[in-house]
């Protein structure tokens, strides 16, 4: 366990006192509300994990409530997962993404000039999902539904330093480690053979570190799911729709918060689903496209960065100079914890990655525009009332 800190205030878990912690923060919430969003598929309500995830919940007197934004494909679907939820004790809101009501309202705004219905994912359903929990709640902590050694302090730890009153933080970006100690195992592989490595190529490549990627160079995990936010920050993002969603949430913090309002807190191990490598349309291979894809974005925003054939081979050839000694440091570091490590496994998939530089830089180039969709505030001034209208639909969806 190391203790350093860097220039994002990091927040250890040293000695966490489980108890303590948990009380400090249903203390404050009597006063201040918080919300969990836990957006889910609905294949997800097959998972052993969703089960224990709602039991750990139910420790979480102090929210206010649960938010889970579903995409469902029929009505059937989204009772299956209202009678699921019941095992929820605390309060609970199903939000039906894609269900007609919703589907009816949004189209409203379309005609105003924001579309938000031309677009699917885990990116418009958290987008809804923040616009209903930002009404009445000042925290909102946010993880994914198919976390395997999930307990109550998950989301506690991610919500105790925007309630702490001595702490002044807007956003904390939940990190941990990507092993499973059961198995022995060493996942997070986006991470560790992609944007890391990636990251430092673009240092190398750009011969300068631009401040964008200082920022996320500064997080132990920036493409985690697990974050918090207070609701005025919720109501002020610009939400990308695709697997780019936590790529684009950090650009959004970096040009919205000031560093010392930013903070990353340990949550200890953490295991949950592992998609297969795929290529280029699925699995892991389409989220690294689509993050090397928003992070070119950002960058050409931020910093004005040429982006063309030469830029890209040159990155290409660092990213795998750089990816290769990532490997070999993994290598070592399973040899010295007994975790099994296949390296031919690990520099195949760092091949896959490698050549998606050069694919999904080649798409971006050809179609450079990004949809994001409009922060609450401006869909707020199309439409005034628009939070107030999803939610009554949500309510009267959730009737029994």
């Amino acid at each position: 366990m190391d203790i350093k800190q860097e220039e994002i205030t990091t927040l250890h878990d040293m000695h966490v006192d489980k108890i303590q912690l948990m009380k400090h923060v249903s203390d404050v919430a009597t006063e201040i509300p918080v919300s969990v969003i836990m957006p889910m598929l609905y294949r997800e309500i097959q998972s052993e994990a969703l089960a224990k995830i709602l039991n750990q919940l139910n420790k979480c007197t102090y929210l206010k409530e649960v938010i889970v934004p579903l995409a469902a494909k029929s009505e059937e679907e989204f009772n299956h997962v209202k009678r699921f939820f019941s095992k929820l004790t605390i309060p609970k809101l199903i939000i039906w993404c894609n269900g007609p009501k919703i589907t009816n309202l949004l189209t409203e705004i379309k005609n105003q000039g924001l579309d938000v219905i031309s677009y699917s994912g885990k990116g418009r359903d958290l987008w809804i999902a923040l616009g209903i929990a930002s009404i009445e709640s000042y925290g909102i902590a946010v993880h994914d539904a198919d976390i395997q050694n999930y307990d109550e302090t998950i989301p506690t730890k991610l919500l105790f330093p925007l309630l702490e009153p001595e702490l002044d933080f807007k956003f904390n970006k939940g990190y941990y480690a990507r092993t499973s100690i059961d198995k022995t195992i060493m996942y997070g592989r986006v991470f560790r053979l992609f944007l890391h490595p990636l990251l430092r190529a673009l240092v190398d490549v750009l011969k300068d570190e631009p401040d964008f990627v200082r920022f996320l160079r500064s997080f132990r995990y920036p493409i985690s799911g697990e974050f918090a936010l207070t609701c005025d920050l919720a109501r002020d993002l610009d939400v990308p729709y695709g697997w780019g969603v936590e790529i684009g949430i950090m650009a959004e913090i970096y040009r919205n918060v000031t560093m010392k309002r930013v903070c990353q807190t340990d949550l200890g191990f953490y295991d949950h689903k592992h998609q297969e490598i795929g290529n280029t349309g699925s699995g892991l291979v389409k989220m690294t496209g689509d993050i090397f894809k928003s992070l070119l974005r950002i960058l050409i925003e931020e910093d004005h960065i040429r982006i063309d054939q030469s830029f890209l081979l040159s990155l290409r050839v660092l990213y795998h100079k750089n990816a290769k000694n990532c490997i070999k440091k993994y290598h070592a570091d399973a040899r010295f914890n007994g975790i099994r490590y296949d390296r031919h496994l690990e520099e195949s998939m760092m091949e896959q990655f490698s050549n998606e530089i050069m694919t999904a830089g080649q798409n971006y180039t050809l179609e450079p525009v990004y949809t994001r969709l409009p922060d609450w505030l401006r869909t707020i001034s199309a439409k005034r009332k628009i939070r107030e209208e999803l939610l009554e639909i949500v309510l009267e969806n959730n009737k029994v």
